[in-house]
């Protein structure tokens, strides 16, 4: 995935989790470390219901940027809800959960694509 590839991707994924209040959205690439993905895009929502409609905003909005969504695991508790884009990751948290598994921390040699509130990555 080129690196306009990636900044497009994180941007539209930021945008939909921002559209629904997301907070602390962040957009790590990847690419250079692993081969499961070229992008993680991490997000915080409040509560069960609230993690749930950032995930659905991302999902309804992927085939609107020609991605398909491969997967979706959590839903059910959504505490950690991951959603398989192919190249790109999303990992939307409760703040406790997001906290204790620290993917900022344990990614950390990734640089990070900045996204500001508007959701504009850069």
């Amino acid at each position: 995935m080129s690196e306009a590839r990636r900044l497009d991707s994180a941007t539209w994924v930021a945008e939909a989790a921002l559209g629904k209040k997301a907070e602390r959205v962040v957009a790590l690439d990847v690419s250079a470390l692993t081969s499961i993905a070229d992008v993680f895009v991490i997000a915080t929502g409040t509560s069960d219901r609230h993690t749930r409609a950032i995930a659905d905003a991302i999902v309804e909005e992927a085939p609107r940027h020609g991605r398909r969504v491969l997967g979706v695991e959590g839903y059910e508790d959504a505490r950690w809800l991951l959603i398989d884009l192919d190249d790109v990751i999303v990992h939307v948290f409760l703040p406790e959960v997001r906290e204790a598994y620290d993917l900022e921390r344990l990614w950390s040699d990734a640089p990070a694509l900045a996204v500001d509130e508007a959701g504009a990555a850069h």
